[in-house]
């Protein structure tokens, strides 16, 4: 089976960073999927405030049903995480293993 790599890329609002990196903390924490094999944040060098979220998943099938094994709190955080975001600055990728 081919892995997936889904990434969201995503720009903070001014003072937020703080409070992000408290919320991602607490949403590393609750990730832990079937088939979930990693999920990692990454700040992008020379942008501040922008930053990427990278989800391994080790087949689409994980990948596909992964949105259907959020519990509630991931959700609460997520949505959190959306009202720190400047408008429109969210891109979202899914890269699919060929080799």
């Amino acid at each position: 089976m081919s892995k997936v790599i889904f990434t969201i890329q995503y720009e903070l609002k001014l003072d937020k960073k703080d409070e992000y990196l408290g919320v991602i903390k607490e949403l590393k924490n609750l990730l832990n999927a079937d088939g979930l094999e990693s999920y990692s944040v990454y700040e992008i060098k020379g942008k501040p405030n922008h930053f990427q979220e990278v989800y391994t998943f080790n087949s689409l099938d994980s990948y596909e049903a992964f949105d259907d094994n959020q519990n509630e709190r991931i959700n609460i955080l997520i949505n959190k995480l959306n009202e720190m975001t400047v408008d429109n600055s969210t891109k979202y990728t899914t890269l699919l293993e060929v080799l």
